[in-house]
């Protein structure tokens, strides 16, 4: 079963589950996938995506911008297929690119890395 953390992997991840553990799953709920850019948009578009410490933009033109428990997070993305596919900066460490399973239960986004097999971060949109 896949880790919970995704968005913001590598030594963030890390620091992630290491600060707020693992979380609880989202709600009862079954998590849907999305599989087009225009349903995720429609998702994102004016909203932020937040967890404990971590608040994120993710526009419409394709920039990522916000602050992951005092540091800036910034990158860009684009949906590839299937994926949410992005490149992200957690201040000056590079995490690199990866395309990400995108699921939607309720207000909860999760994003899972390696095209939906590896870790997962669920944020809840506001």
């Amino acid at each position: 079963m896949p880790r919970r953390t995704a968005i913001l992997p590598s030594a963030f991840a890390g620091l992630l589950l290491g600060l707020i553990g693992p979380t609880a799953p989202a709600s009862a709920e079954e998590f849907t996938t999305l599989t087009s850019r225009d349903s995720f948009v429609s998702l994102i578009e004016g909203r932020e995506l937040r967890r404990l410490g971590i608040r994120l933009t993710v526009t419409p033109d394709g920039r990522i911008t916000g602050r992951a428990f005092g540091t800036a997070v910034s990158g860009a993305w684009n949906w590839d297929g299937s994926y949410f596919c992005r490149d992200l900066f957690f201040g000056d460490e590079d995490l690199g690119f990866n395309c990400q399973q995108v699921e939607l239960s309720g207000r909860t986004l999760r994003f899972t890395s390696d095209q939906g097999t590896g870790d997962f971060a669920d944020l809840t949109l506001r």
